[in-house]
């Protein structure tokens, strides 16, 4: 089997509420999505999908992905997309770093590796637990009433595990993180996630203050220097997710000991190859994990369901989906779902949902 064509389109999905996060510094209202169909000599057809959260959050925007895949795609063509070790040497060589593009062609190179063995993404590597799991909402608010409000919106919809965004005023921090505890229903997963925002001295501060509710905070620094200069200095545990983009950032963290939560966005570290490696390095430490994609529709959020899926149940927290947070469904109510709050594997072969192609419009660049 061979690649013999790489199509891609690009697709704004508007925000059904504008987001705010990293305490207001950063909002988004559209995202730019970009899918790719890899086809083959078999007959087999791949889909990916790469929509990183705008073009301020981390390295990575969308006219990028599309101009790695431009650079890319001669040296694709001719390759087997069902050794992905294969494709993802090819993709390295070919334009070293830049993983976000990478994440759409490796994506639709595990679609049709799980085509052409009749199984779930999931069960291909070698997990395929059929345990729900839970969606995090995403709470980007800047008050304690609009959080409340949020929130409560989420719960409307099923949602049992929320990451609230913080990372402003320490003061405005602290209370915010009081009154979403106080209002804590049993069951519930909270995660407070900063986005970088605080400084070293704001970091302690907030979590030394909310040492006895035993919450976690994602990113709460810049950096991963930042996080480990503050870390044994608080008692509070830590989710890694803006730091954590390659094996040797992973191989940090659990080596010195930086954080008890994984943030693993597929679009940021590469895609599912290079996931599955942090996945493994985390299970190896101890360290749990939130699985997510980095936005976009519900191809994306069904790519980070099939890695949530090769986690124990007991050390995958929850995923974080799109899908409930844009307006546009490119796939026609087609792939899991949100029911009561969680996503359910799918059965069918390879990723088990494809995009209606009418939805797409034409390519914006082809290769063969």
């Amino acid at each position: 089997m061979k690649i013999i064509r790489i199509s891609v389109y690009q697709i704004d999905l508007p925000l059904e509420y504008p987001y705010w996060l990293s305490g207001g510094r950063l909002k988004f209202e559209t995202l730019d999505a970009t899918l790719v169909k890899v086809e083959t000599d078999a007959g087999l057809t791949g889909w990916g999908e790469g929509t990183p959260w705008g073009h301020t959050y981390v390295p990575a925007h969308g006219p990028g992905i599309r101009v790695g895949i431009e650079t890319m795609a001669p040296f694709l063509m001719g390759l087997d997309p069902r050794r992905v070790l294969d494709v993802e040497r090819a993709m390295d060589l070919a334009l070293p770093g830049h993983l976000y593009a990478k994440s759409p062609i490796d994506m639709a190179c595990w679609d049709i590796a799980g085509q052409a063995a009749g199984v779930p993404i999931a069960d291909l590597m070698g997990g395929g637990s059929r345990t729900p799991r839970p969606i995090a909402s995403s709470v980007g608010a800047k008050t304690v009433e609009e959080t409340r409000t949020v929130m409560e919106r989420y719960r409307q919809r099923g949602y049992i595990a929320h990451s609230v965004k913080i990372g402003g005023d320490v003061e405005r921090d602290i209370a915010r993180v009081r009154d979403v505890e106080s209002l804590r229903k049993s069951g519930e997963i909270v995660l407070y996630d900063v986005n970088r925002g605080w400084t070293r001295q704001q970091a302690l501060r907030v979590m030394s203050a909310c040492e006895d509710m035993n919450v976690i905070f994602e990113q709460p620094c810049e950096t991963l220097d930042d996080i480990a200069a503050i870390s044994g200095r608080h008692a509070s545990p830590v989710s890694v997710d803006e730091s954590l983009v390659t094996l040797q950032d992973g191989a940090r963290i659990a080596r010195d000991g930086l954080a008890e939560v994984f943030g693993i966005k597929l679009n940021r570290v590469g895609g599912l190859t290079k996931a599955a490696r942090l996945r493994d390095m985390a299970l190896a430490h101890g360290i749990d994990m939130f699985v997510m994609a980095t936005g976009g529709t519900v191809l994306a959020d069904t790519e980070a369901l099939h890695l949530a899926a090769t986690v124990p149940d007991d050390n995958c927290h929850a995923v974080w989906a799109c899908q409930d947070m844009i307006t546009v469904d490119i796939a026609g109510g087609r792939g899991p779902r949100n029911v009561d709050g969680h996503l359910h594997l799918p059965e069918a072969p390879g990723l088990g949902v494809h995009p209606d192609e009418d939805a797409l419009g034409y390519p914006v660049g082809a290769y063969q």
